[in-house]
């Protein structure tokens, strides 16, 4: 797989879940088919329901690549709509050994697949994965983008702020061996959200490496609105606590603590407002905090987007602790019923 031997590289699929991707479908695309790298490659488009013109995009960039035998992109109905079952049905479309997944909303660098197959033969793992660097393109999106690549806005997640390569849990999206994906099921479709951490999990748990490398890089586009934004943490945090139902021991501090933050901040304005004063410290600590952490995680960046840094911030930790203290334990049982992924078949 060393792209600089004269072996042969082997060949790539790339997957792709969209919905409503007018907007970056097209720049994700061309940025995959513009890889530097040499083996044969493929892009498997599994198109949701849209209300915009991703469907038409999609039918555009078939047509432009039809000729080209080597760097094909052709499509497959999602009719759910929902991220698991498209990757699923994207998978059993494909046909190559390595399989890359990438959101209609992410950019690759330009040697991230040559570098991931290298990786996968360098380390032997089942999964590798690297940055999901989020980049705005105007003042929310560049207020949020800082917020998702601070330590105080997502804590130690090396695939948010970076770090040194080595074992992870979880990795950002994903290059994986196909055997890997086969071995599983692929992705238990039950889980509309953290379907990634939780496939990573079982290959873990089956004895598979994932591995996470900073020199693999992702452009992250992050939600356009407050609202859009609340919805996106709401649902992070409802379904990583479906995944600690459904695997026990898979939960640690780093994960607890939006929703202890959220528990202390509402106890502190209650008592506050009818015991004493003083709880009300609670609330004004962290508020404190999310300000002061916003100036260095706004460096460099436009005034007005540095003002919204710490909406960006409490927006993510309530909604995230929000999501995860409600999140009803039908869903796990749900979960539990389906017990595992059908099996794929590649064709």
């Amino acid at each position: 797989m060393n792209a600089n031997s004269d072996v042969r590289l082997p060949a790539v699929s790339v997957i792709m879940p969209v919905l409503n991707e007018e907007r970056h479908l097209r720049g994700a695309v061309e940025a995959i088919l513009a890889q530097e790298y040499a083996g044969e490659m493929e892009v498997v488009i599994a198109l949701g329901p849209s209300t915009d013109r991703t469907d038409e995009i999609a039918a555009q960039l078939v047509a432009e690549t039809a000729a080209d035998a080597n760097k094909r992109v052709h499509t497959v109905p999602n009719p759910t709509g929902r991220t698991p079952a498209a990757l699923n049905a994207a998978i059993k479309a494909s046909r190559h050994p390595v399989v890359v997944r990438v959101d209609g909303h992410g950019m690759l660098s330009p040697n991230y697949i040559a570098t991931a197959v290298r990786l996968l033969e360098e380390t032997g793992a089942q999964n590798v994965g690297g940055i999901m660097h989020a980049e705005g393109e105007n003042a929310w999106e560049q207020a949020v983008a800082a917020a998702m690549t601070s330590r105080i806005g997502v804590g130690n997640a090396a695939f948010h702020t970076g770090g040194e390569a080595g074992e992870a849990e979880t990795v950002y999206l994903g290059v994986f061996r196909r055997e890997a994906l086969e071995r599983q099921g692929g992705y238990n479709e039950e889980f509309i959200r953290a379907q990634d951490w939780e496939l990573n999990f079982r290959i873990r748990e089956a004895g598979g490496l994932i591995w996470f490398s900073p020199e693999l890089r992702v452009s992250y586009r992050p939600r356009p609105s407050v609202r859009a934004l609340a919805k996106q943490y709401k649902d992070y945090g409802r379904w990583r606590h479906v995944v600690a139902r459904y695997h026990e021991g898979s939960i640690n501090l780093r994960y607890l603590a939006p929703p202890t933050a959220l528990l202390a901040i509402a106890a502190g304005l209650v008592v506050g407002a009818l015991v004493t004063p003083w709880a009300l410290l609670i609330p004004g600590g962290y508020l404190a905090a999310i300000v002061l952490g916003s100036v260095p995680a706004g460096r460099g960046l436009p005034l007005k987007a540095r003002l919204q840094i710490p909406v960006a911030l409490a927006t993510m930790h309530m909604c995230w602790g929000w999501g995860f203290l409600t999140s009803p334990k039908s869903l796990a049982k749900k979960v539990i019923a389906s017990r595992r992924p059908a099996v794929l078949t590649s064709n």
